[in-house]
């Protein structure tokens, strides 16, 4: 809900620009490159600082896809960055990333010798409850 409050501003500024420099004064030609402008600014905003923010603070929806051939583990938040856990059966390894703002400066941390499934087929079996009568 939060990204379409954002975007309808984003739109009536460039409506309203349009609208009362473009029509009532006239200067179509500064009333397109500011709205161009103001949508620029808009958009990037929006993809580097936002989105992530509207997401964990306001409940907004963001889709991000798992690699081919990797299996989801977790996710979890980290300031206003999500880290993702995937498990790549192939190389055996835990691919630990930072889904960053704009999908810049993305930290990853690679943990070999992974798996996660086969962890849970090791451990040991649980001793049945034992009760004793008297």
């Amino acid at each position: 809900m939060i990204t379409y409050l954002y975007w309808f501003l984003i739109f009536g500024l460039v409506i309203a620009l349009l609208y009362g420099v473009g029509y009532k004064l006239t200067q179509w030609k500064g009333a397109l490159i500011a709205s161009a402008i103001i949508f620029l600014i808009g958009t990037v905003a929006y993809y580097f600082h936002f989105q992530q923010i509207f997401v964990k603070r306001f409940g907004g929806v963001m889709t991000i896809k798992v690699p081919e051939g990797q299996f989801h583990i977790t996710a979890t938040w980290k300031d206003d960055n999500l880290w993702i856990e995937n498990y790549d059966p192939k190389t055996n390894t835990c691919h630990f990333r930072e889904y960053s703002r704009g999908n810049l400066l993305e930290g990853q941390v690679i943990i070999n010798n992974c798996n996660p499934l086969q962890r849970q087929a090791e451990l040991p079996p649980q001793p049945a409850a034992q009760t004793t009568a008297q």
